[in-house]
């Protein structure tokens, strides 16, 4: 900037001008003047100020901070972000609730995004999930069906309970997610006391070329606190952005937000034997087969700056990983690889790895070129094919991933209750309620999915609520049982449905 521009006001294009307030007229109560640029400038860019919110967690709070290795895992990966003790990685994290739009509350009962972006030497590693280790749905074809039931009735323009309980009766698999929303894990207490999952199986591929599967923990040093539902419907009338709030304000006093990364390990021999599929996001590995192992520290120690420019555009996918680093037969890791850069690209452009919160900040080189926002030089005089003869760009085959030997040479359509694809969907909730919840949290869970089935209405109420009835008498007999009471349900009529759909 010019010394004469310094702290002046100017035009986007750096003129200087003084009447920021005052539009130019004929006379003081004249007509306006077409050429009072400044007014077209300053309403046309007021009028493209928004952005297409996300389609799902649109409504987030992050933080930077670091990430520090605090255990020696590199017999299971040689990706930089692992490889000594003590290192040091900058990293950002955005948290979020899934179904509400930007203007909603922080404590609706919904699950939490956990997001975190790791500025690597070898590129930068997006490790994209929530705060459970399951999903509602296995299969991406679902992915959009199940998102609409979470948004608004195309009729009504409301949230519908009936949308919601009519998918979630007719897809079992969603049972042990569903029980884990119900429950007040569903209802948070902020972002900085609940855990954070990379959710997905993804793989390590270590020196030697060995690959293992892996799941990413984060556990809070904070401790889990949760509201319960009433509790959370009290937080919502009174701070609709409370965790917002809480987030900032912590970090802004010095009490930086702590989580520590584990990860569970299975082999590839042990993936072809274990009981269950290891890549159903439906799914949890036990952890007394796969014990959690230490890998390091996240800290978040410093606020953005500005929330547009650094949470707000910034955007994250599963499809960034770095060497060392893979992805697994997963199918909806797979369906995400493409669908969340092609959403990125909808909503900021096809150069949104530009933005300066999404940069590299190390070596970028690609014969990527043009498109709208280019602001990086686009290549300059270089040329905008490989291979060629003028610059010095090379492939390092010290990178070539491994080969894969896949499952199977045989593609189908494998549906849910198949056999191949696993359709026990009661085991692992019927073990979460009655082994790992307390009887408090048991209690408040029931209470909670007989509210949240009460608003179930129309004329298939009572062919939505037997259904899931159904679900949950197989999950656990007394589960059911109190939630048909609770309902006023005829617990009898629930059995004789149950029998005939056997």
């Amino acid at each position: 900037m010019s010394e004469q521009a310094h702290n002046k006001l100017t035009t986007a294009s750096g003129r200087i001008y003084v009447e920021n307030e005052n539009t130019k007229t004929v006379g003081p109560r004249g007509p306006v003047l077409l050429e009072d640029y400044i007014l077209h400038e300053k309403m046309a860019h007021f009028n493209r100020e928004r952005i297409p919110e996300r389609v799902v967690h649109a409504k987030g709070s992050g933080a930077f901070g670091t990430f520090t290795i605090t255990n020696d895992i590199t017999q299971y990966s040689k990706a930089k972000v692992f490889n000594k003790l003590g290192k040091k990685t900058k990293v950002l994290l955005r948290f979020s609730t899934v179904g509400g739009e930007r203007g909603s509350a922080d404590t609706e009962r919904d699950p939490r995004g956990f997001a975190i972006k790791f500025y690597t030497e070898d590129g930068n590693w997006d490790l994209v999930g929530n705060n459970t280790p399951v999903f509602f749905v296995k299969d991406p074809k679902k992915f959009g069906d199940f998102i609409h039931t979470q948004k608004r009735d195309p009729y009504t323009n409301l949230k519908s309970p009936t949308m919601m309980w009519d998918f979630w009766s007719l897809n079992p698999e969603s049972l042990h997610q569903v029980l884990i929303l119900m429950s007040d894990r569903g209802t948070p207490v902020g972002y900085r006391h609940m855990h954070g999952f990379g959710s997905h199986t993804f793989s390590l591929i270590n020196a030697k070329n060995e690959k293992f599967f892996v799941k990413f923990h984060f556990k809070t040093a904070q401790g889990i606190k949760n509201f319960t539902d009433s509790e959370a419907a009290a937080m919502k009338s009174k701070d609709m952005d409370f965790s917002q709030r809480d987030l900032l304000e912590a970090i802004e006093s010095g009490d930086f937000p702590k989580w520590n990364m584990k990860i569970q390990v299975m082999t590839e021999a042990e993936a072809r034997t274990v009981t269950f599929n290891p890549f159903d996001l439906t799914k949890v590995w036990p952890h007394s087969d796969f014990p959690l192992i230490d890998v390091g520290t996240l800290e978040l120690n410093q606020n953005p700056d500005n929330y547009f420019a650094e949470i707000e555009q910034s955007a994250f996918a599963p499809a960034h990983v770095v060497d060392g680093i893979g992805y697994s037969p997963d199918k909806m890791l797979q369906g995400r690889l493409l669908s969340y850069p092609d959403a990125h690209r909808y909503r900021l452009g096809g150069n949104y790895e530009q933005i300066p919160v999404n940069r590299c900040p190390f070596a970028v080189n690609n014969y990527q070129r043009d498109g709208q926002m280019r602001v990086d030089g686009n290549g300059g005089r270089l040329p905008n094919y490989f291979p060629n003869s003028f610059d010095e760009i090379k492939i390092d085959e010290s990178y070539r991933e491994p080969s894969e030997q896949l499952e199977s040479t045989i593609a189908d359509w494998y549906d849910r209750n198949s056999k191949i694809g696993g359709n026990d969907h009661y085991s692992q909730p019927r073990a979460l309620f009655r082994e790992v919840m307390t009887k408090e949290e048991q209690d408040n869970t029931i209470s909670n999915v007989i509210g949240a089935m009460s608003g179930i209405s129309g004329p298939k109420r009572d062919l939505i609520v037997n259904r899931q009835l159904c679900h949950w008498f197989r999950m656990d007999e007394d589960f059911g049982r109190r939630v048909a009471a609770g309902l006023g349900v005829n617990v009898d009529a629930v059995m004789e449905n149950m029998n005939a759909l056997r």
